[in-house]
């Protein structure tokens, strides 16, 4: 059956769908009020500690094992704490969802999340940004579509997932060709149900990531499916963890210590694209060579600016976009960065990967 489209106030009945059983045992009815102190108050303001002190953990996300990949074929050191697992997970409500369980420690994803979880009342921070300058995501139509613009999605039904990137790619691609919101049809779902969405026609559209197109054209090319290019750039690829987890000075040393190695990780990969086109997109995600060395010659250059000032710009436009929508309330993104944080990627990469 095909999910209901979304305006005025049906928005509130929206979010409520997205949250997931999880969450909402987790009682964020109470608390989705915009306000970030139901989990813990204030940030932390300790200095981060040069050492990570024996016997730290941590649970880090690693959606597809990508994290634990790019650490070996970069031969990076031994991080100076344990992973207690590596956690395949990637899509941000899952990543709001694991947080609130006590179940992950540090995720890497793209803006959206942390503003979804600050509106959900979870109090988390960013702690490490990489600017992205070339889109991440394209939008794909289900088989047998004629639609060939973004101009062309009025009265269409589009996936939404308000929480992901993938959602204020396509907000601020509407925003661009001059649709208002009541003149699509937006329908809520999570970006891992975009794909079976539109195989089964539930949607027009979907946006999908730039490694998730070439699967999908090969099996529903030949049928009419197709994809329409987008200039929107999703302009933050960053690292954030719970507050709770900040807050611990031991937890807190051992986070500083990943981002380092995180960073190098992204440069490594972006300078060896034939290694990585091989052991990742061919082996793992069963891409043809060829799809592989499309997706590479996509891949955005890493960036990890010594001051956050561009990114807190964009984050603030994000979440105003989304509270101009009804989707959020508006606030003050400036409380979602701990600044301790700020500049140890910058230091950890050459100065070509800074600016």
């Amino acid at each position: 059956m095909s999910a209901p489209s979304v305006s005025g106030l049906d928005r509130r009945l929206f979010l409520s769908s997205l949250l997931g059983a999880s969450a909402a045992v987790a009682g964020l009815s109470g608390c989705a009020k915009g306000d970030a102190s139901a989990e813990t108050k204030g940030a932390a303001t300790k200095p981060l500690a040069d050492k990570v002190p024996a016997g730290t953990s941590l649970k880090i996300a690693s959606y597809q094992n990508t994290q634990q990949l790019q650490f070996k074929l970069a031969k990076l050191p031994k991080l100076p704490f344990t992973v207690a697992g590596w956690v395949n997970i990637g899509a941000g409500p899952d990543v709001i969802n694991a947080f609130r369980a006590k179940s992950l420690d540090l995720a890497n994803n793209a803006g959206i999340p942390p503003i979804q979880a600050h509106y959900q009342g979870f109090d988390a921070k960013i702690v490490a940004i990489n600017i992205t300058r070339k889109p991440n995501y394209l939008f794909a139509t289900k088989p047998g579509s004629d639609i060939r613009t973004v101009a062309d999605f009025k009265g269409k039904k589009l996936a939404f997932s308000q929480g992901q990137a993938q959602g204020v790619v396509l907000l601020r691609a509407l925003k661009k060709a001059g649709l208002k919101y009541d003149e699509v049809k937006l329908v809520p779902l999570t970006s891992n149900q975009f794909l079976t969405a539109l195989q089964s026609g539930q949607v027009d559209v979907a946006p999908l990531g730039n490694t998730q197109a070439p699967a999908y054209l090969s099996q529903y090319g030949s049928k009419g499916a197709h994809t329409i290019t987008t200039d929107v750039v999703d302009l933050l690829n960053l690292l954030w963890a719970p507050q709770s987890v900040l807050a611990d000075p031991a937890k807190a040393a051992a986070v500083a210590a990943y981002i380092p190695e995180w960073a190098k990780g992204q440069v490594w990969t972006y300078e060896h694209p034939d290694v990585w086109n091989e052991e990742f997109y061919v082996k793992t995600q069963n891409l043809t060579l060829k799809q592989a060395q499309g997706i590479s010659e996509l891949a955005n250059k890493p960036l990890f600016p010594p001051s956050w000032d561009e990114a807190i710009r964009w984050e603030q436009e994000t979440a105003d976009l989304l509270a101009a929508g009804g989707f959020v309330k508006k606030f003050d993104v400036s409380s979602l960065f701990d600044h301790r944080f700020e500049a140890i990627a910058a230091r950890a990469v050459p100065a070509e990967y800074r600016r």
